[in-house]
């Protein structure tokens, strides 16, 4: 009798540790899926996946994911890096689609243990775990839990990658829909001046034509005037490219502010037609350090900028003032000003104010003078100006502070 009593009370106690051991297990899982529910970004739920298996088994933990046909560590436990013996047994685990290494029939002398993350649409990476004593192994109720670890671990790489490769694609499609609107709305800036000239041209090489010298005027003016537009159009799409390829190299001097604005003004003295602009710069006022040829071409944009969006008789102004260590310069018109949800946006590329309709280009010209100023150390912004119009000003240190 107590034989079997002794029998039946080691039964149930081994049961009831086993029944622990499977709550445990469960509890576990649940702890993990409840956690990756949550993340969607790889590399979080990498993070989460070694942190819960690092906690149940004690172990150090690796991550494998495939990359250009072969596995790579993306990420492991803190202070562990995968050896290229490990790296190995990781591979073959994925090519062969089978756990191998420590405790188990294949590479059995490896220190890591590799299970394969599979799921219904195939490999999506390789799991290890490597313990810190070399003399424990896993127990086969802890390979069990390990097996359903990985399991869900493979879930969750799958939606990761999956829903990284749709985002991918929807970036791609949106940058495809962006560039084709871009490629239209530059093919026809461009188009526009070309078909003026020529028809221009046209008239004029007309050997029966009954032009008087006012209308043969008219026309070379014109072509003048397009040909103009479209060396602007040309140039600030070179200009762009240049900054965005790193081309940009300032030459970087003294130089007096005053003269930087009266090169601007003279450079478009044609395109004003008699409008005025007050210029206001106080006496004496520090120099800046800067290169002289690409800020004469940032205020140009400027005032070109003010031209196009105020009235034909309305005056411009630039002002130039310190501030601290810093000096700025603004250029203001009594246009129709910018909205407030723009005034940020008019410095992307290729973004212009949907009115007035009259108003062409490609919508460069702030952006050029944002990335010039920004690689001179400077900043650019807009503001609304009292009474109407709009501010654009820059802002860059003094030569002394440089």
């Amino acid at each position: 009798t107590s034989l079997v009593v002794s029998t039946l009370t080691t039964r149930v106690r081994e049961q009831a540790e086993a029944a622990i051991i499977r709550e445990a297990r469960a509890t576990a899982l649940y702890r993990l899926g409840r956690d990756l529910t949550s993340a969607t970004d790889l590399h979080q739920i990498t993070q989460i996946i070694i942190a819960h298996i690092g906690e149940v088994f004690g172990r150090q933990v690796a991550i494998f994911l495939p990359h250009d046909g072969q596995v790579r560590a993306f990420a492991a436990s803190p202070g562990y890096t995968p050896d290229a013996n490990e790296l190995a047994v990781a591979d073959w685990v994925f090519q062969h689609d089978q756990p191998a290494g420590r405790g188990t029939d294949t590479l059995p002398a490896a220190s890591l243990r590799c299970e394969p993350l599979r799921t219904g649409r195939g490999r999506v990476g390789v799991l290890g775990i490597r313990p810190t004593d070399s003399r424990t192994h896993l127990t086969p109720e802890q390979r069990q839990a390990f097996e359903a670890f990985a399991d869900q671990a493979a879930l969750a790489i799958e939606r990761a990658s999956l829903a990284e490769k749709a985002q991918q694609a929807d970036l791609l499609k949106a940058a495809d829909k962006l560039q084709m609107a871009l490629l239209n709305s530059i093919t026809h800036d461009l188009r526009t001046p070309l078909v003026s000239i020529t028809g221009a041209l046209s008239a004029l090489q007309q050997v029966d034509s009954n032009l008087d010298s006012a209308a043969h005027m008219s026309l070379l003016e014109t072509a003048r005037g397009e040909a103009d537009r479209l060396n602007r159009l040309v140039g600030n799409l070179l200009d762009m490219t240049r900054l965005e390829g790193g081309a940009l190299r300032l030459k970087r001097e003294a130089c007096d502010v005053e003269d930087v604005i009266g090169a601007a003004i003279g450079q478009i003295e044609e395109r004003l037609a008699g409008r005025s602009v007050q210029v206001r710069v106080p006496d004496p006022f520090p120099m800046i350090s800067a290169d002289f040829v690409l800020m004469v071409h940032v205020l140009n944009q400027l005032l070109d900028n003010a031209l196009k969006y105020s009235a034909a008789d309305s005056p411009l102004e630039v002002q130039a003032r310190l501030e601290g260590n810093q000096v700025v310069v603004s250029v203001l018109d009594r246009g129709i000003g910018i909205p407030a949800e723009d005034l940020e946006r008019v410095f992307d590329k290729f973004y212009r104010v949907e009115r007035p309709e009259h108003v062409t280009g490609t919508g460069l010209g702030l952006a050029i003078c944002k990335g010039i100023i920004e690689a001179h150390g400077g900043r650019i912004w807009a503001e609304p100006r009292v009474g109407g119009g709009t501010s654009i000003s820059i802002a860059l240190p003094t030569a002394e502070a440089k």
